[in-house]
């Protein structure tokens, strides 16, 4: 029986001030809530919800890192740092990485594999474009990201792997796919899943949502068979928007 992961990524919004009270909040909110759970800081405040959520059942997410371990390379983050400040979780792939920042599926592959190799878990973004979706390629798309994204990743690794489904379309513009729609692709991609890996990892695999998922849509989603918690956004800068999700069984 898979468990939902409620996961929130705060993207570019908090000073650390910020962030220590929103945590506190959702420490307070989320203690022996349903669902696993997640929130995932920018880098600048990891440190301070480190020792915020340390003992709780918030686990402590960061939303990006380096392709290589350490060495000269100005202005990254590496999982060597990540892991002496606590962190637990790390987002790879991201639709605003893959698209505003042009990272390849290559890259986004070294750093899954990368992560995986120094324990952490990791949450791999995939999804479209409203231009894919109209031409009928979201489940191309979709499946070329997973593939690549989880290339000489070991079934064992895999254990340590979430997939988030995001529909770019839907991120950040209110629009959300149907629950109905959004089934529909997570199926697919677990059906992706036990090809590279078999019937069983298939099952196990946790597929959360990442189109704009809030208070009000967040239990017909997660009803669904296929659907396994979300990547929240918008609606994780807020104890009081977040809490209602994260508490969905």
């Amino acid at each position: 029986m898979r468990k939902n992961f409620i996961a929130g990524n705060w993207k570019m919004h908090k000073t650390t001030g910020e962030a220590v009270a929103l945590a506190k909040d959702l420490v307070s909110a989320l203690a022996g809530g349903p669902n696993k759970y997640m929130i995932a800081p920018s880098f600048t405040a990891l440190d301070a919800v480190s020792k915020v959520v340390s003992g709780t059942n918030i686990l402590l997410g960061a939303q990006n890192m380096s392709t290589d371990e350490q060495g000269a390379h100005t202005g990254e983050v590496s999982v060597l740092q990540l892991k002496d400040l606590g962190v637990q979780v790390v987002i790879l792939g991201h639709s605003e990485r893959r698209h505003t920042y042009s990272e390849t599926d290559d890259m986004i592959n070294r750093k899954v594999k990368l992560a995986l190799s120094h324990g952490l878990e990791v949450i791999l973004c995939v999804g479209e474009l409203l231009e894919e979706r109209e031409a009928g390629k979201a489940e191309a798309v979709c499946e070329e990201q997973t593939r690549k994204g989880l290339a000489g990743v070991s079934a064992d690794d895999l254990k340590r792997v979430t997939i988030a489904y995001e529909p770019v379309w839907a991120i950040g513009t209110g629009k959300t796919a149907t629950p109905e729609d959004a089934d529909a692709i997570h199926a697919f991609i677990r059906k992706v899943v036990g090809e590279m890996y078999g019937a069983d990892a298939a099952a196990a695999m946790v597929i959360q949502y990442g189109g704009s998922m809030k208070a009000e849509n967040a239990e017909a989603l997660l009803a669904k068979e296929n659907i396994d918690g979300g990547l929240i956004g918008g609606a994780a800068l807020k104890a009081d928007t977040f809490a209602p999700i994260a508490l969905c069984k």
